[in-house]
């Protein structure tokens, strides 16, 4: 059978039309390069949307899941598996927190988090108390309540009815977190650092007012690290830098080394909250995916890969800081480790447009936003042709404007 030619037409007819893929078919990938099927290598700054930490090509990682599966690859969760144990052990360590249950997606594991939250309240008698709140700007997913926390038109119009009892609290804005909080909550969702949203980190202040009003009403936090966890801002968890103590943390993305993981972790307050059947998934936690993500860890922390963000996320800054002293397109730079938003004058997606084209990807996110979210691995040496490229567009652009 000859295989089908990989290009637009062809995606056109065989998919739904969801994904506005960019015309390169990949064929592999090298550190922080992809290359393409006819050799062109493209800088990486993007990693999979924030999924390969390692970049591609780490021989650990492919080892570890080459030795899983060729001893199995899958057995369901009638079984206990070793690599799942090891995980879960591993991430008790790192959090500090009680309880792990395995999903297979970012989504997977808020969807998790929210019967949890529902289920716990349940237990006070206040039948009332199964409101779930979000922040404006956040997204945690694209299943049906992580959509209904998330609530932007673009993703949620069409496919009303959303989830009742969901809600949203202004992002940053404690007046409004004190006016929307009451005895009827059932857990408040945050993200440390927004990442679909523009890349932006919650205040402290705000933190620091959120735990006060949790001990008021009783109840849950929900740290959602699905994008800014497993060291991408410089501590394995995003939470700890503004000392959150969630009650429920949803990792997935880099969990699994580029394999679908996710997982919810839990305080000793939720430890007990799900029974036999209540929950359950059939592919969660497989044990390739997970001796992956031990793999992944382990890697980070041999290779000293969260200081490397935090190095390499300065610089990244830095560097932008000087561009933006000459290019007054740039408006803002945030940065959080290897998480970096530049806020432009016009829709993001030109820039990531004209750095395709000189094989450089970056993404366009929150609509006049640069999304930069490279692998941990990146050296100072492919930042900087990365800022080196985003000088020569934004020359360009000025230069074309003053031709004009």
């Amino acid at each position: 059978m000859t295989p089908l030619p990989v290009t637009q037409e062809t995606e056109q007819s065989l998919f739904f039309h969801n994904y506005a893929r960019l015309p390169i078919a990949v064929t592999h990938g090298e550190g922080v390069w992809l290359v393409s099927d006819d050799g062109t290598r493209y800088l990486d700054m993007i990693a999979g949307i924030g999924v390969n930490a390692l970049g591609y090509g780490d021989k650990r990682l492919a080892e570890a899941i080459s030795t899983q599966a060729a001893k199995l690859i899958h057995a369901s969760n009638l079984f206990m598996m070793q690599p799942q144990f090891t995980l879960a052990e591993k991430l008790l360590e790192l959090s500090g927190l009680s309880k792990v249950f395995f999903g297979n997606s970012g989504t997977e594991a808020i969807e998790a988090a929210i019967k949890i939250a529902r289920k716990w309240a349940g237990q006070f008698g206040n039948p009332q108390k199964k409101e779930v709140l979000s922040l404006s700007n956040c997204f945690h997913g694209r299943t049906y309540g992580a959509m209904s926390l998330t609530a932007k038109p673009k993703y949620v119009d069409g496919f009303e009815p959303l989830l009742d009892g969901t809600g949203m609290i202004n992002f940053n804005d404690i007046s409004d977190l004190e006016e929307k909080v009451s005895e009827n909550t059932a857990a408040v969702f945050v993200e440390v650092v927004q990442g679909e949203g523009g890349i932006h980190r919650i205040s402290q202040q705000f933190i620091d007012r959120l735990k006060e009003l949790r001990q008021q009403y009783n109840f849950l936090i929900v740290a959602d690290d699905i994008q800014a966890g497993c060291g991408r801002t410089g501590t394995f968890f995003s939470y700890t830098q503004v000392n959150a103590e969630p009650d429920l943390v949803c990792l997935a993305k880099p969990l699994g080394g580029g394999l679908p993981l996710s997982a919810v972790i839990g305080s000793e307050k939720v430890a007990d909250v799900l029974s036999y059947g209540n929950h359950g998934t059939t592919f969660g936690g497989n044990p390739v995916a997970c001796a992956a993500g031990i793999a992944m860890i382990k890697a980070i922390e041999e290779d000293n890969l969260m200081e490397n963000a935090a190095t390499i996320g300065k610089y990244i800054n830095d560097e932008i800081e000087k561009l933006a002293a000459k290019h007054p397109q740039i408006l803002e730079i945030r940065q959080y480790g290897l998480m970096i938003g530049i806020t432009v004058d016009k829709e993001a997606k030109y820039y990531a447009g004209k750095a395709l084209l000189k094989h450089v990807l970056v993404n366009a996110t929150s609509v006049n936003v640069i999304r930069l979210l490279p692998p941990l691995t990146i050296s100072r040496e492919e930042a900087q042709h990365c800022i080196a490229t985003l000088d020569e567009i934004f020359t360009e652009e000025e230069a074309a404007e003053k031709a004009c």
